[in-house]
């Protein structure tokens, strides 16, 4: 039982929706700073350790996380919105994965004061700038421990040899690969 989440709704504050099976592990915690529980939803047999985390947005009513059907979400995972991140079905995110679909404070240094300030003083602002930019991850995929995804990504499984990847040139900006030999057959001798 996820005492933190029981307590949240016993003081009559937003938290998630969790689909039937959904379950929060003891270490997860939701923060829902706008007040939105329906734009958290836990899909149906997902799995929460982690961190998942709605910003107030004025360009959006609130962040929005969304999660498919038998995900899961590592310990000291986090997933913070103040756009919308939206999470497939069958998705692994291991622990100490950050994924941030916007900047979490202003760029400018002065704003960015400010806003310190005020939650310094007064706990979290009602309307940040934060220039959120969705983030999609796809069915299926497994996001490794201690990765960190930022706003504006898409990731999709695409399992093809690499000479017949289905992207047009030029399609990407920036390509990161680390380990990509899994279960690669031994060559005859």
């Amino acid at each position: 039982m996820n005492i933190d989440y029981w307590l949240q709704r016993l003081l009559g504050r937003a938290t998630c929706q969790l689909m039937p099976g959904a379950r929060l592990l003891k270490s997860a915690h939701i923060r829902n700073i706008r007040g939105c529980s329906e734009n958290i939803r836990v899909g149906p047999k997902t799995l929460v350790a982690g961190e998942l985390l709605i910003f107030p947005s004025p360009l959006y009513r609130c962040g929005l996380i969304e999660m498919g059907e038998w995900c899961y979400v590592g310990e000291n995972a986090r997933i913070w919105s103040a756009a919308s991140i939206r999470i497939g079905d069958r998705v692994l995110i291991s622990h100490d994965v950050n994924i941030m679909d916007s900047s979490a404070h202003p760029l400018n240094p002065r704003e960015r004061h400010e806003q310190f300030r005020a939650i310094a003083d007064r706990g979290h602002p009602a309307n940040v700038k934060l220039d959120g930019v969705p983030i999609v991850i796809g069915d299926d995929a497994w996001i490794a421990a201690a990765a960190i995804i930022l706003r504006g990504v898409t990731i999709q499984l695409c399992e093809e040899f690499s000479e017949r990847l289905p992207f047009d040139s030029d399609s990407f900006d920036v390509v990161f690969a680390r380990a990509v030999l899994h279960h690669s057959p031994t060559p005859a001798i």
